[in-house]
């Protein structure tokens, strides 16, 4: 198995390797110069704005060549260059899953949104009405999502997933003077390269579990016989949410270092491997807006990886989630900006990489000391935390994403909604690992409508020639409410979970068992 790799000259102090988990190789040319996308439109844009039509979105791996970031502040497009009342923007949404419904069920309420476009979207996004979905857009080709924003004005490109931002898509978008809400490729390896994470906490002393980097196999293994289980071994790059093992015993350390150095399990992603210590202690996510030299915290999220209840199992992109998270309190909050977010922020600048746009700390809260540890990086809204943020803010989205753009959030403040809100992932069965396509949903209508405050946020979904919603996806549905506390917000998901006519899905009956008194929903 052949590893492609490629140097950032902006990170040469930093030994910044970022593993590329694309066909080619990303190559980073000088910042004067801008690249084209290799993937071109390959048909016309077939475009409703009165009656979206939806088809599956083109699952073909992309491929892109992207210099770095270079932002041009006489260029502009679709917005006025400051805040004004009056002001009513486009947006374009780039994804198609649960995190991309809801961000665009939020912007749809933002009294400065105009439009709402989502590319691809999904079933659930086309039929919601929350967004006009634009399932011909091609999301892989820079000259082609810009052609579509000068068509209909689009004043903000919001990108949804970590592939496209990992490969470059807002270094194009930015370039060409559309206002894009997400990090360049070079800041995005805070995500697509946990050794490079690693190597800015320890530069700057951000608090994280101490770790080795390898790529011999045998190398990884003497040092995890060194160390002892409990450890933790993670895939260098992008692996879906699935590069992560924690081990119990030497023996799964091993199967994890081989399944990823040897077997080549996770391709690219996995041709280096960082052996981390195991540490004790509850997780917590923490979201902060970021425009480069300032941060903004959102309100707090805790979500539940392991595909089974009691947290048992593999892990997964997530089962659910819920906000806020008691763990977190203000004086944690407080403690999270100072000593892990902040130094993020003024380290990357420092480093020549400016980061902009959402950076999403998974965090451990250590039992022993109280205090929390960075795990990892992602550099975009989770998913599904995400959901139940969302439907919390109250601010104007559109308005808040547009300062992180111009670099103006010092002083913005976020209104969030009083109470709190859950999410519940509804999978499909056999999820982490092999699944079912085409199972068929029903009763999603009513399920929305049996409390208050509910909403199911659509991810993996499709129509059938009968246009049914089917399953095309793992995670399927987010099965999301709000509630005075976190107890109602619980019941009535759980509500809405039970009404939801799917054979072939599945779902934890457990979701937020940290914070309250464990109910076990029967299936």
């Amino acid at each position: 198995m052949s590893c492609i790799t490629f140097n950032v000259a902006t990170f040469s102090n930093l030994n910044g390797c970022i593993k590329n988990q694309f066909s080619k190789p990303i190559v980073f040319r000088n910042h004067s110069s801008f690249p084209k996308f290799s993937t071109h439109l390959s048909k016309p844009l077939n475009l409703s704005l009165t009656n979206p039509r939806f088809t599956l979105f083109d699952t073909r791996t992309p491929v892109f060549k992207c210099a770095a970031q270079s932002s041009d502040p006489s260029a502009s497009l679709g917005v006025e260059t400051k805040n004004n009342s009056e002001e009513r923007v486009a947006v374009l949404v780039i994804g198609g899953g649960g995190r991309e419904h809801a961000l665009c069920y939020a912007l749809q309420r933002s009294p400065s949104c105009d439009t709402v476009f989502c590319a691809p979207g999904n079933a659930g996004i086309a039929s919601s009405g929350n967004a006009t979905c634009i399932s011909d857009l091609d999301v892989n080709d820079g000259a082609a999502v810009e052609s579509f924003c000068r068509k209909w004005g689009v004043g903000l490109v919001i990108v949804g997933p970590e592939a496209p931002l990992v490969a470059g898509l807002a270094n194009y978008l930015v370039k060409v003077g559309i206002p894009t809400f997400g990090p360049s490729a070079e800041a995005a390896a805070l995500e697509g390269s946990k050794n490079f994470m690693k190597q800015l906490c320890d530069k700057y002393d951000i608090p994280t579990a101490k770790y080795k980097t390898f790529t011999d196999p045998s190398t990884a293994k003497r040092y995890i016989q060194e160390e002892g289980a409990p450890i933790v071994i993670k895939a260098d790059g992008l692996a879906a949410g699935k590069g992560v093992t924690v081990a119990m015993t030497l023996e799964e350390a091993y199967e994890a270092v081989d399944s990823m150095l040897v077997k080549g399990d996770f391709g690219s992603a996995g041709c280096r491997v960082i052996v981390e210590e195991f540490l004790e202690g509850e997780e917590a996510s923490f979201f902060a807006l970021v425009d480069g030299e300032n941060a903004i915290p959102l309100e707090s999220a805790q979500d539940h990886k392991r595909v089974g209840d009691g947290d048992t199992g593999p892990n997964t992109g997530g089962m659910g989630a819920y906000s806020p998270a008691p763990i977190l309190t203000k004086e944690l909050e407080s403690v999270v900006m100072d000593s892990i977010i902040m130094p993020t922020v003024k380290g990357m600048s420092a480093e020549g990489c400016k980061f902009v746009g959402v950076l999403y700390a998974g965090l451990m809260i250590e039992k022993k000391s109280g205090m929390p540890k960075l795990i990892e990086y992602n550099v975009r809204f989770g998913d599904p935390e995400c959901q139940v943020l969302m439907v919390r803010l109250e601010s104007d989205l559109v308005q808040v994403l547009l300062a992180a753009c111009r670099g103006e959030l010092s002083g913005v403040s976020l209104d969030w909604s009083p109470g709190s809100a859950m999410v519940v992932v509804m999978a499909s069965k056999g999820y982490p690992g092999s699944y079912e396509k085409g199972t068929i949903i029903e009763n999603l209508e009513e399920a929305e409508l049996v409390a208050s405050g509910i909403k199911i946020f659509h991810a993996g979904t499709a129509f059938d020639s009968e246009g049914r919603f089917i399953a095309t996806g793992g995670r399927v549905l987010g099965v999301t409410a709000k509630g005075n506390d976190l107890e109602e917000a619980q019941d009535r998901a759980y509500q809405a979970v039970e009404n939801v006519n799917w054979p072939g899905g599945f779902y934890r009956r457990d979701i937020g068992w940290r914070a309250l008194p464990q109910k076990q929903r029967a299936t």
